[in-house]
This record gives structure tokens, C-alpha cells and sequence, in this order.
């Protein structure tokens, strides 16, 4: 009895130091992860006022623009677990010497890409059937805001080594100050200067840089401490390219969900897909709180693993998955509690108001598993278990899209649509919680092999 009296006493304090560290980088994450699409935001605000043709310019390019920098997201993600691996093993040196590979690997990404739209913008523009007044505009901002990609991708990659090192405050702190800087410098380029809308791109591609620069001290500033090399390495680069690619089919896949998704919802109705797009934003939004306690994830069970450490990786693995339960409960209730008054903020229409209610009633309802499928997610990142992320998320593709693509044949409406994003989260969720309880994510060392 003694015994267990002793165990009981030592119990919560594993886990209170689980939920410090979950804490401690999590709520950072959050706040640097709600700044990123308030640059969008920013540039919609201020060109709006120039008229329309302008906004729909900017409707057209700046989807465009997201969608090439978020199919890199395996940049932060993939440096995230090889930094944090280093630094449980306590080899700082060749941990900033990884993250240096893989902002070399984002600059190189970078250029391509910005090489291909400078280009490729009308073709680009034509292709989304933009109308004759609005697509010069949408031109005029995609290609100049091209010149940013290089950084955008370069604070994608530093962002994962900062992480890696267990540092979320900078990204943080970087990402406001970009944020304050790009609402500044469209104010001055589109208003002060008269540039119009090109004053609107270059005002984000200058903070975009500044940003990277930003970033680029930082980790410059930690390599001379360890004597880490800034010099690109060709191997430590296609090591980087290596690790990231299962990274990116599984965010591909993601993406052809949400794509379906959107295209089923606009086969069902202009009032449907108006609903849709509506509970679509929420559930993006109620996603950043989740994949902050995500990075958590990454970061945590990289290092513990780095340090050989897999009790400590499983323990941390059960608390994360209590406080994604949790968060997710707390949210759902949150959408319920507070929908009368956010739905008039979205629209006027009783008939879509109508046919919006019992769909985000299914998306709140699923905000729990939610939050398991984003801890597991961020669990087997860290990790380093890339490969079975994307043969995970290739067969959740290949069971939504026929379920989703049967909506419309059978006479299902909206709610029907988000029953089946509820079964996509659900069996996302099971493949997930397959893998963990098998251990073989458990692979531990500075580098997984």
C-alpha cells in the first residue's frame, strides 16, 4: 500500500512538467500561427477600398500565392523533427547544421518557383477565369509578390529549426512584427505612394523578407556560437528534399480533400456552398489552436527521441492526446455556445443561416476527434514518420472522396457533406492511433534511419 501511495505522489508530477513544456511552446505556436493569414487579411482590407476589380484581382492571386507556400509546409515540419532529434542528443552543433540545410533547400525551392509564376502568372490567372478587368491586377500582384517567395519558404524552414531548438517565442515575436510591418507598408506603398495594388504586394514582399532576415540572424547568430557551417551542403540538402517528400504527398492528399469537399458543396447550391464556405472558416480557424499544441508535438517527441528516451516520448504522447481531448471538447462547445452571435457576422440570409446550423453542429461535434488526429499527427512528425503519414493520408483520400462524391447522387445536402468530413477526421484518427499503438514510430537517435 505504501508503495502505491508513493506512485500515486510521484504520478502528476511527470505530468505537470508534460503540461508545462506542452504549455510553453504550444501557446506560442498559437499566437505566431493566427499571424500568418492576417497578412492576407491585411492586404484584403486595404485593397478593397481601391475597388473591385482590385479585389477580385487579389481573390484570384492570393490563393494562388498560399496554395504554392502551403504545399511547402513540410519545410518547418520536416526540420522541426531532425532539429529536435539533435538536440536530444545533445549534439547542438549538428542540430543548427540541419536546420541550415533545410532553409538552403527553401531559398532553392524558393527561386523555382517564383522562376515559374514570374512567367506563368497570365496563364495562371486565365486558368481561374478571371475576368477581363480583374485579371491584370491579379497578374500585376502575383507577379511581385513571387519576388517574396524565396523568404516565405526560407521562414517556413527556420520557423521548423527554431522549433526543433524548443523555441516557439521567436517565431512569435517575428511574426507580429512582420505582420505590423506589412499592414505599415501598404499603407504607405498603395496610399501614401499611389502604387495601387502593386504597392499592396510590395509591401508584403518586403516584410516577408524582413522576416526571413530576421530569422537568418537568429539561427547565423546560434551557428557561430556552436560552429556550425552556413555553407550549403549537397547532401545534407537532399537529405532534407528526402524526408520532406512524404511530408508533401500527405499535404497534397489533404489538400485534394478539402478541394473535393468544396467542389461537392458547390455541385449542391450557391446557398449550400455559401454555408459551406462558412463553417470551412471556422474549422480553419479552430485548427490553429489545435496544431499549436500539433508543434508541440513535433518539437517534444523529436528531442525525447534524439535523447533515446521512449518512455518519455510515450508519456509525453498520452498527455498530448488528454490535452488535444480537451482543447477539442472546450472548442466544440465554444462553436455551439457562441453561434448566435458570430453567424450574423457571416451572412444575412435566413436560408443560409438555416442550412449553415446542423452542419457546424457536426463540425463542433467532431472537434474532439480533431484533436486526437492533430496530436497524433504532430507525435509521429516529430517522430520523423513521414512515410507513414502519407500512405495514412492517401488511404483517408481514397475513403472521403467516394463517400463525399455520393453526397449530391443521393439526395444529401450540406449536413450530409460534413457527416462525411466527420468520417474522413474519424478515419484519419484510427490510422493514426494504429501506428502509435504499434511503437514502431519509436525509432530513437539523433538521426532516424
Amino acid at each position: 500500500m505504501a508503495h502505491m501511495s508513493d506512485a500515486l505522489a510521484r504520478e502528476p508530477r511527470p505530468a505537470r512538467r508534460h503540461d508545462r513544456e506542452i504549455l510553453a511552446l504550444a501557446v506560442p505556436a498559437f499566437g505566431a500561427l493566427v499571424a500568418e493569414p492576417l497578412f492576407l487579411m491585411a492586404d484584403t482590407a486595404i485593397v478593397g477600398h481601391l475597388g473591385t476589380d482590385r479585389l477580385a484581382g487579389l481573390a484570384i492571386a492570393g490563393p494562388l500565392l498560399t496554395t504554392a507556400v502551403g504545399v511547402c509546409v513540410f519545410l518547418a515540419y520536416a526540420t522541426t523533427a531532425a532539429v529536435a532529434r539533435r538536440v536530444g542528443a545533445g549534439d547542438l552543433s549538428a542540430a543548427i547544421r540541419q536546420g541550415m540545410d533545410g532553409i538552403w533547400l527553401a531559398l532553392l525551392l524558393g527561386t523555382v518557383i517564383a522562376l515559374a509564376v514570374l512567367p506563368g502568372a497570365p496563364a495562371l490567372v486565365d486558368a481561374f477565369g478571371a475576368s477581363a478587368d480583374a485579371a491584370p491586377h491579379a497578374v500585376t500582384y502575383l507577379r511581385i509578390s513571387a519576388l517574396g517567395v524565396p523568404a516565405m519558404l526560407a521562414v517556413l524552414a527556420a520557423t521548423g529549426v527554431l522549433r526543433g531548438l524548443q523555441n516557439t517565442h521567436t517565431p512569435l515575436y517575428v511574426a507580429v512584427a512582420g505582420f505590423a510591418a506589412n499592414a505599415a507598408l501598404n499603407l504607405v506603398f498603395v496610399y501614401g505612394a499611389g502604387w495601387d495594388i502593386a504597392g499592396s504586394a510590395w509591401g508584403t514582399v518586403v516584410a516577408q523578407n524582413g522576416m526571413a532576415a530576421a530569422y537568418l540572424v537568429v539561427v547565423v547568430r546560434g551557428a557561430r556560437r556552436h560552429g556550425a557551417s552556413l555553407r550549403p551542403d549537397a547532401a545534407g540538402i537532399r537529405a532534407c528534399a528526402r524526408a520532406g517528400v512524404p511530408l508533401l504527398v500527405r499535404t497534397l492528399a489533404l489538400r485534394a480533400v478539402m478541394l473535393i469537399a468544396t467542389a461537392v458543396a458547390a455541385r449542391l447550391g450557391d446557398r449550400q456552398v455559401a454555408a459551406h464556405q462558412i463553417v470551412l472558416s471556422l474549422w480553419n480557424l479552430l485548427a490553429f489552436a489545435l496544431d499549436a499544441i500539433a508543434i508541440a508535438g513535433q518539437s517534444i517527441i523529436g528531442r525525447y527521441l534524439g535523447a533515446g528516451d521512449t518512455d518519455g516520448a510515450r508519456a509525453a504522447c498520452r498527455r498530448m492526446v488528454r490535452w488535444g481531448i480537451g482543447t477539442g471538447v472546450l472548442l466544440g462547445i465554444l462553436v455551439v455556445a457562441s453561434r448566435p452571435l458570430f453567424t450574423p457576422l457571416f451572412t444575412a440570409d435566413p436560408d443560409v443561416r438555416r442550412t449553415l446550423l446542423p452542419a457546424l453542429l457536426v463540425a463542433a461535434l467532431s472537434q474532439p476527434v480533431a484533436g486526437v488526429v492533430f496530436v497524433l499527427d504532430g507525435v509521429l512528425m516529430g517522430a520523423g514518420d513521414g512515410p507513414y503519414l502519407a500512405w495514412a493520408m492517401l488511404v483517408v483520400l481514397a475513403v472521403f472522396a467516394p463517400v463525399a462524391l455520393l453526397v449530391p447522387r443521393l439526395g444529401g445536402g450540406l449536413t450530409a457533406l460534413w457527416w462525411a468530413m466527420a468520417l474522413m477526421m474519424a478515419v484519419r484518427m484510427v490510422t493514426l492511433w494504429l501506428r502509435i499503438r504499434s511503437g514502431r514510430w519509436l525509432v530513437t537517435g539523433a538521426v532516424r534511419a
